[in-house]
């Protein structure tokens, strides 16, 4: 900035953050169009100086953890969900943080190391074996010592049942690959079945080593399919499985576990639903890290208020128009405490809305309606003055509280087709302020 004089500068260094006072809603919670998520108040500079930090901050964690939620939704609730998107992210800072608000956005685990490391145990490590493992493989000498596991030589086993079960043809090098593998990560043994193929080899290859590590008493863990038709691969991959079972008396063989990954995103797994399959677990990377869906969150930062004179920024596009003065978010509970009816939007300065005590809002439509809550909640409390007012929810805690919400949410407001909006009204006083500004800015 050379065109800048020095006093600019010193403005900046003198600058004092100190001052700022910060509402805003809690990780975690859901909220909707025309609700600030965020409210700063401070001197005038100091609150613009930071207004492209605060959005880079806020946005990316919210599309993320809402892409997340997205994804849930659509591969149901007892969906194992795995967090794959490290390779693909906008970087190692933008694939952790990604990976971290995935879980938050009820994902079960990752496969980025570094953020296992840095949340302490907290977030679950998981992942598989990779393509260029299983094809290194050339001959039985790969093994090495990990020939043998408790006293029993691998290959010799494999091969009794590579030809008992007549599946010669699988590829050999695979094999050894997965005999190699269970042997040095025996309580982990999920293999990766389509680096040849997927049912002639891959499945066979994986039901040869299981049967091999059920005489030392091991139970793998399953397969995980990367490439071709998910559906019916998996429905043909569980029907070997349980014929396999039930030839050996191994009943647990039906149960092995069938993992998903290959560009997974939100419509397909909606598909899968439709269609049927025998997946339990998801890898999802590029379309959940990087929202490829929506790539970026339209989230802007607006004034709203100056020296205690409330502002707006008008717009030919009404949806651009924005709610003047300080606000308060309260959602509101009808007749049960734990499903919400709608939000309210108010001026800061009203009083607030109080169990048992008739409540009138205006909707977007401009009808005054009228509502006795059983319960009231606000959403945006006071969150920095001088330093921070309550403990940030640690992903675990906010996981729950989506899973919570998704509970108690109507689900034909989180459906995908067809969905209903759910309710947000204007406090009476806050959208006569509105009109106001509006006809007075027109004239």
């Amino acid at each position: 900035m050379p065109y800048a004089e020095p006093e600019f500068f010193a403005y900046l260094e003198a600058m004092d953050m100190g001052s700022v006072k910060i509402h805003a809603v809690r990780e975690g919670k859901f909220i909707f169009p025309k609700e600030p998520a965020l409210t700063l108040e401070g001197p005038l500079g100091a609150v613009q100086i930071i207004e492209s930090t605060i959005i880079n901050l806020t946005s990316y964690p919210t599309l993320v953890c809402t892409n997340a939620v997205r994804m849930r939704v659509a591969a149901g609730r007892k969906t194992k969900m795995i967090e794959f998107g490290l390779r693909r992210g906008q970087g190692p800072v933008g694939a952790t943080m990604g990976a971290k608000y995935a879980i938050m956005g009820t994902f079960e685990g990752t496969a980025n190391t570094l953020l296992g490391f840095l949340s302490k145990g907290e977030i679950p490590i998981t992942g598989t074996m990779a393509h260029s493992y299983v094809i290194s493989f050339t001959n039985e000498s790969d093994l090495g010592e990990l020939r043998k596991l408790k006293g029993i030589d691998l290959v010799d086993r494999a091969n009794h049942y590579r030809n008992e079960l007549n599946w010669t043809h699988t590829n050999y090098s695979e094999l050894l690959a997965f005999l190699n593998y269970a042997s040095c990560n025996v309580e982990g043994y999920l293999a990766l079945v389509d680096s040849y193929n997927t049912i002639e080899s891959g499945v066979k290859n994986f039901l040869i080593t299981a049967l091999v590590l059920a005489e030392v008493g091991v139970k793998p863990v399953g397969i995980r399919l990367d490439s071709g038709d998910l559906s019916e691969l998996s429905k043909a991959a569980r029907k070997i499985f349980t014929e396999v079972g039930e030839r050996y008396n191994k009943p647990y063989f039906k149960d092995f576990t069938i993992m998903a990954s290959n560009e997974i995103h939100e419509d397909l797994l909606y598909d899968l639903q439709k269609r049927g399959h025998e997946i339990d677990n998801f890898g999802i990377g590029t379309n959940l890290i990087t929202c490829l869906k929506q790539p970026a969150l339209g989230m802007v930062y607006k004034l709203v208020s100056i020296n205690g004179t409330p502002r707006i920024k008008l717009s030919e596009d009404i949806e651009k128009v924005t709610l003047p003065g300080l606000k308060s978010i309260y959602r509101v509970y009808l007749e049960d405490a734990k499903k919400p009816s709608f939000d309210v939007i108010a001026l800061r300065d009203e009083e607030t809305p109080k169990e048992g005590k008739a409540v009138e809002v205006v909707s977007k439509e401009k009808k005054k309606l009228s509502f006795t809550p059983e319960h009231v909640e606000l959403l945006n409390p006071l969150a920095f003055d001088g330093k921070v007012l309550f403990k940030p929810l640690g992903v675990k805690e906010g996981r729950e509280l989506i899973f919570d919400q998704l509970d108690n949410f109507e689900p034909a407001i989180i459906q995908k087709e067809n969905p209903t909006a759910y309710p947000v009204y204007y406090s009476v006083k806050l959208y006569a302020l509105l009109d106001d500004l509006i006809k007075r800015a027109k004239s």
